[in-house]
C-alpha cells in the first residue's frame, strides 16, 4: 500500500521536509489516521488558505518565518516557535506576508461527547 506519510522509525528534520515553491502552498503529510492528521506546510509570500470553518480543533506551530492567522476576525502574528489552537467551528484563514513553514495538527476525536450533553 502506497502512502504519502513520512517513513516511521527514522529521524526527520521537520523544517527540511518540504521546500518553498514560488507562488505556492506545499503540504506534506507526516501522519494520517481516522482520528486526525499531522502535516508540514510551506507558504510562499502572498499565498494563504481561504477562509474556512472546520468541525475539529487545529493546532498550528510555526517552524520557519512568520505567519498571520485570522480566527473569527482576530488577527494573530506568529513567529518561529509560536503556536495557536484554532478552535472547531470558528472561521479562520492563513496569510503569508512573507515565506513561512508550519506544522498543522488536526484532532478529530472527542467531539462526540459534546453532542451527548
Amino acid at each position: 500500500m502506497k502512502t504519502n506519510e513520512l517513513k516511521k522509525s527514522v529521524t526527520h528534520i521537520t523544517v527540511g521536509i518540504i521546500d518553498y515553491l514560488p507562488n505556492s502552498v506545499v503540504n506534506q503529510t507526516i501522519l494520517k489516521k481516522l482520528t486526525g492528521s499531522i502535516s508540514v506546510m510551506s507558504f510562499d509570500t502572498g499565498e494563504g488558505q481561504a477562509e474556512k470553518i472546520s468541525p475539529f480543533d487545529s493546532y498550528a506551530q510555526i517552524i520557519d518565518g512568520q505567519a498571520e492567522i485570522v480566527i473569527d476576525g482576530n488577527s494573530f502574528i506568529l513567529n518561529i516557535g509560536q503556536s495557536i489552537i484554532i478552535p472547531a467551528h470558528k472561521s479562520n484563514y492563513i496569510k503569508a506576508n512573507g515565506r513561512f513553514k508550519m506544522i498543522s495538527t488536526i484532532i478529530k476525536s472527542g467531539y462526540e461527547q459534546e453532542f451527548l450533553i
